[in-house]
């Protein structure tokens, strides 16, 4: 079969792999002049099954009131006349009852652990490597409120299977020795030995490289998707600035334009930019830099060691498709990194970038058909753990797409379960 894969960021890459892998003949179109130069580009560089949570939790309203005073809140809502912010809130809200939360998060861990498998037999596979590392995530909690809160995430971990294990602040100073002189700071952290670390740009390039050059796969660079082409059941072409390409099925992985796409087909996908940032920065004292991945609860940010850089990723603001770079945004990076690892990086030296993810209002990403066209396919909606999903992802749908039996359930991951009660 003919397939066309529709953007080339981590998941529209490792979709176009596994497919290949199973016999397809694959090209991939993406507007950019190379791989993984979006959202893909500068994310937190974890892959964190044990860290995947919904935004959408119980106490979000609340929160989010609270945030609404501080210029250095970890979510940030900028008011703006736009019905698909305004309805994506509304999904959002909706979301936010524990019942929904346990539903949502027992998928988002199912396909996270799912991921993390097949991206480790990737690795053994190919020997490709990535700035990458297994020594685990720590989920740091600077309030006991925070360590108490965290009893039903554990709950919901043990049911999936995934090691995880509650520290003292001693303890994670052990993981973590360059924590030690800010101890004071934190009350306990969740550590998650399965988590990963790695630089997603890095790896996307890479698997692209291998995907062309020993699987067949065609790249069409610089190339703007236009529109899709198609009849009520069907489609049967893309445009691009390219010209008209064909195939017999094509799959959406187009990030948060994945929707503009598809509107104009009727097919309503509810995916919305949640706009995150990062810094890049070398190490300038190892000894006091992170070793692995470290969360900030209290500020949502995190802080991952990439071989001699450090990434410092966080904060989520409802923006639209604005890719400007906000000060207030560096500022809460900078502070959640020099309060916990002092002047273990430089600062002054750090590449600052933001991103849009796209985010679904429960958090699950879309893996599936899309709606009643029949050669159409979804891939996308991942928000902040595109990175952490991209492999399992990718081997859902080329499974599905090859007539396979998936290796984990996957029909509440499609668009029906927003279309159907």
């Amino acid at each position: 079969m003919k397939v066309i894969v529709l953007g080339a960021g981590v998941v529209g890459v490792t979709t176009a792999w596994y497919l290949a892998k199973a016999g397809h003949e694959v090209t991939v179109v993406d507007r950019q002049p190379a791989a993984a130069m979006e959202t893909s580009f500068a994310n937190a560089g974890q892959i964190s099954p044990g860290f995947s949570s919904p935004w959408a939790e119980p106490a979000l309203p609340v929160k989010v009131l609270r945030w609404m005073a501080s210029r250095h809140a970890p979510m940030v809502v900028r008011p703006r006349i736009d019905f698909a912010m305004m309805r994506w809130i509304e999904q959002l809200l909706a979301n936010c009852n524990m019942h929904d939360y346990d539903i949502n998060k027992s998928r988002m861990l199912r396909i996270a652990q799912y991921s993390r498998d097949c991206l480790d037999a990737l690795r053994k596979d190919t020997g490709i490597t990535y700035d990458d590392g297994q020594r685990g995530l720590i989920q740091l909690f600077r309030t006991q409120k925070q360590i108490d809160h965290a009893a039903r995430d554990m709950a919901l971990l043990d049911q999936a299977g995934i090691a995880h294990e509650l520290l003292s602040p001693d303890e994670i100073t052990r993981h973590e020795p360059g924590l030690s002189e800010n101890r004071h700071l934190f009350s306990g952290g969740l550590r998650l030995p399965g988590d990963e670390t790695g630089d997603c740009h890095m790896f996307t390039q890479r698997l692209a490289q291998k995907a062309e050059q020993e699987l067949g796969v065609t790249f069409h660079y610089e190339t703007t998707i236009e529109a899709l082409d198609a009849s009520a059941t069907d489609i049967f072409g893309v445009r691009t600035s390219a010209g008209r390409m064909t195939a017999d099925a094509y799959v959406v992985s187009m990030g948060s334009y994945s929707p503009l796409l598809l509107r104009p087909l009727g097919v309503h996908l509810p995916v919305y930019p949640t706009k995150g940032y990062s810094l890049t920065l070398p190490v300038t004292d190892a000894a006091r830099a992170p070793l692995s991945t470290v969360c900030d609860s209290t500020h949502k940010v995190s802080i991952t060691r990439l071989g001699d850089r450090i990434r410092i990723g966080g904060t989520a603001e409802l923006t639209g498709y604005n890719l400007r770079l906000s000060r207030d945004r560096r500022e809460l990076l900078e502070l959640s990194f020099s309060e916990l690892f002092g002047a273990s990086g430089d600062l002054s030296q750090g590449a600052y970038w933001t991103g849009l993810r796209p985010s679904t209002p429960d958090g699950t990403p879309v893996i599936g058909p899309a709606g009643r066209f029949s050669n159409l396919w979804l891939n996308t909606g991942h928000g902040t753990l595109g990175w952490t999903m991209a492999c399992g992802s990718g081997r859902v749908l080329s499974d599905r797409m090859s007539g396979k039996r998936t290796e984990i359930p996957c029909l509440d991951l499609s668009l029906d379960r927003y279309t159907t009660t």
